[in-house]
């Protein structure tokens, strides 16, 4: 075990490698950098890169800007050096968790980003819990009961809430409860109301669950039906192996086999999912339900970096984001361990 976490440490360092040159490599053709949008500002072309610009319609810019103001601006955002020299001075700072500063927001890419981690920790965990806490005793429930009424029933629900997409049904649930021509049951946008802060504990409480639920209703309709039907067909799959007939042979009662052998094994790969699950409910939030609701997230800072080609965002995040995947590679790995001693990483052969 121990060579085979070692093992799989030394492979991160080429692989976070490999993904930051590749970014980094793309980002330095990509028209409409920093340089030439402060360019059209300077000389009145305002105007963020479009699908279609060019680079040579925004340096158009720089014909009215002499050439000493241009090195100065490219100066300003470190374009005055070779591209294999920013690269190398990146990763070193980035060793140490430096991303240096946004280029739009002027402010520390770290900073920033622990700025916006309030609304995706929050569609993030009510996410993750609600999925899991729902489905996998569904699953079970269907599994039990396989081909009955309540199979075909709960399947057709949770198979048309799966074919509507999120988004769909954020536009839909703030049509009929955002104060629109229905019902003004719940905010339009944000996490708290305005008079948050002069509000109780209590009342606190009620008023963020209050924003957050359409938000979450939003987010689970799209892995409902994905973690119900893989909590049945896992359980099935195990109700059907020998040692459950043996077990029933033996006289245990359904509820003895079924909790106390099935439940087991059934679980293992969806509790090895856990780390993986988690880590994506919490930094792969949906952009279009942030920007249907006005929750100012991660994944709306992203996006928008990329338009503005805020380069130390899009690179410091990116470099944090896959950091953690790797890990979370990493520990999903090891639980299949700790929860199956069937698998084995390091194998001693016998002569």
């Amino acid at each position: 075990m121990f060579y085979y976490i070692l093992k799989r440490l030394l492979l991160m360092i080429p692989t976070l490698f490999g993904v930051m040159l590749i970014t980094f490599v793309i980002t330095q053709f990509v028209p409409g950098g920093p340089v030439e949008q402060l360019v059209a500002q300077l000389t009145g072309q305002d105007q963020m890169t479009e699908a279609g610009s060019t680079a040579s319609e925004l340096y158009r810019g720089a014909e009215g800007i002499d050439k000493e103001r241009l090195d100065e601006i490219k100066a300003l955002y470190g374009f005055d050096k070779p591209a294999t020299e920013r690269f190398f001075t990146m990763l070193a700072n980035y060793i140490r968790f430096d991303f240096g500063e946004s280029y739009h927001h002027h402010q520390s890419v770290m900073e920033l980003l622990v700025d916006k981690l309030p609304v995706s920790i929050s569609l993030g965990m009510w996410t993750f819990f609600i999925t899991y806490l729902s489905c996998i005793p569904l699953g079970i429930a269907k599994a039990v009961r396989d081909g009955s009424r309540f199979d075909i029933i709960s399947s057709t629900i949770v198979l048309v809430g799966y074919a509507i997409p999120g988004f769909v049904l954020a536009i839909l649930l703030l049509v009929l409860f955002g104060g629109g021509s229905f019902y003004d049951v719940f905010p339009l946008k944000g996490l708290t109301s305005d008079n948050w802060e002069e509000l109780s504990w209590f009342s606190k409480i009620t008023d963020y669950l209050w924003h957050m639920t359409l938000p979450i209703i939003s987010s689970v309709i799209g892995s409902f039906a994905v973690m119900t039907m893989l909590t049945k067909n896992s359980f099935l799959d195990e109700i059907r192996k020998n040692y459950v007939i043996t077990a029933k042979a033996k006289g245990l009662s359904r509820n003895q086999v079924l909790y106390k052998h099935v439940f087991r094994n059934a679980l293992i790969p969806l509790v090895t999912g856990f780390p993986a699950s988690f880590l994506a409910a919490f930094f792969a939030g949906s952009l279009l339900i942030e920007t249907i609701f006005s929750l100012d997230g991660l994944g709306l800072l992203s996006y928008e970096s990329i338009i503005r080609r805020d380069y130390p965002v899009v690179l410091g995040s990116l470099y944090l984001f896959t950091l953690l995947g790797l890990f979370t590679k990493l520990i999903t790995d090891i639980s299949y361990v700790l929860i199956d001693p069937r698998v084995k990483f390091d194998s001693v052969k016998k002569n």
